[in-house]
């Protein structure tokens, strides 16, 4: 005799749960800041990444840092360290900011 094998259905969960940025987010971001009315998806598409990039590697290595200090939780303080320490990072983030053309001189 076969039994029925039961199926497992895997429950549906919300982006915020996944940990991805929504891309109308970001869009309704950029139209009413910067104005933009010419904003094809694929950039769109390619900034919603790129942001989901830099936020996934700031917050493993605060959380690396929380957990060198014996927390469970990132504070903000971690952050701070984070961009403090990381080269790249604390370039990305100084005031005045670097564009995409910008030599590296």
């Amino acid at each position: 005799m076969a039994k029925k094998m039961q199926r497992r259905r895997r429950q549906k969960r919300t982006r915020s749960q996944r940990g991805e940025l929504p891309f109308s987010l970001v869009d309704r971001f950029l139209r009413e800041e910067f104005h933009s009315s010419r904003l094809s998806s694929s950039a769109l598409s390619f900034l919603t990444s790129v942001l989901e990039y830099l936020t996934s590697n700031i917050l493993e290595l605060a959380g690396e840092v929380a957990q060198t200090t014996g927390r469970k939780r990132i504070a903000p303080e971690d952050v701070r360290l984070v961009v403090q320490n990381n080269e790249q990072l604390r370039q990305l983030f100084k005031p005045g900011g670097t564009s995409v053309n910008e030599d590296d001189n």
